[in-house]
């Protein structure tokens, strides 16, 4: 019987998953990253759904496809994809990329560019062996958006970019933490559809996909609680979440440029963040610890049920 095999590592970032695909993958058409993602899209999307979900991962792993850089000074291009399509950036999967490239003795430097669909970041690996990495600009598009939740009220949040879109929800007032996780995810779904029924998008009517919830934390400058595409919520405290809170952070006045920014997550892992001005917005630069956890083939049979997982 007819069998393919990926070549895979894992790991978890402050414990969000990242699954990085090392070999075995069809080759992509296309000349950049946004190229290439286009073409898994459109042609080998069953893989992403075989490499993440069910039986062979969990609805939380987030993907991440080595492919030829769009610049001759980055070191790699990026896909990231998750259980409900394709993201522009990762923050927890850029910090997992760099620890696994590190494991596999592939780093001259302990600085390394990295071309996204979003656009290249650059990380550096600390002596501690953090990784921190230099996000994309990231700004507000909207303040104080009020959307109508039916049966819960209505909500005021700004929407902002951190290499993905994000609604920030001003005004929850409801617990986070392990035991309310039920919860979170009900209203923070509930908050995501009512923004796509009435028309709350980011810039050129982009979908915003990520909802973001925030409450006071013991050991942080805030707690938050994260609801990712595909409707899983983040582990860690969500990498291109806190640079959209930084860009709101900082057009409210409330942080100012170079100060460190602390975001605990609802699993109690925690980023460390500060930024510098842009043109329209910002720059953020997030820190965190990722830890490799396996090292694996995957393997597909055309005789398997399942082979492209359970959808």
């Amino acid at each position: 019987m007819p069998v393919q095999t990926i070549e895979i590592i894992d790991s978890h970032t402050a414990g969000e998953p990242t699954r990085v695909v090392l070999g075995g993958f069809p080759s992509l058409n296309g000349t950049s990253v946004a190229e290439l993602l286009s073409d898994f899209r459109s042609n080998h999307d069953q893989l992403r759904t075989g490499i993440l979900c069910e039986p062979r991962g969990f609805p939380a792993m987030v993907g991440a496809l080595l492919c030829e850089p769009d610049k001759p000074d980055s070191e790699a291009g990026i896909v990231f994809f998750n259980n409900g399509g394709y993201l522009g950036m990762c923050g927890h999967g850029t910090i997992g990329v760099v620890k696994t490239l590190e494991y596999l003795g592939r780093l001259n430097s302990k600085q390394v560019k990295l071309d996204t669909v979003a656009g290249t970041v650059t990380a550096r690996i600390n002596d501690d062996g953090s990784v921190s990495v230099q996000n994309v600009e990231s700004y507000r598009h909207r303040k104080d958006v009020e959307v109508e939740v039916a049966g819960e009220g209505s909500f005021r949040g700004d929407v902002a970019w951190g290499g993905n879109w994000f609604f920030l929800v001003r005004d929850y007032t409801g617990p986070i933490g392990m035991g309310h996780l039920k919860g979170l995810t009900r209203i923070s779904g509930l908050i995501l559809q009512a923004l796509d029924a009435q028309g709350v998008t980011g810039a050129d009517g982009t979908v915003i996909d990520h909802v973001e919830l925030f409450s006071d934390s013991d050991m942080a400058d805030s707690k938050n609680f994260v609801l990712c595409p595909g409707g899983e919520y983040d582990r860690s405290p969500c990498g291109t979440g806190t640079s959209a809170k930084l860009a709101c952070l900082a057009a409210d006045g409330v942080l100012p440029e170079g100060a460190s920014w602390t975001q605990e997550s609802v699993t109690g892992s925690v980023f460390e963040a500060s930024y510098t001005n842009s043109g329209i917005g910002v720059v953020p630069t997030i820190t965190g610890s990722a830890y490799i956890t396996a090292e694996s083939k995957l393997v597909f049979a055309d005789d398997d049920p399942f082979v492209y997982g359970i959808r």
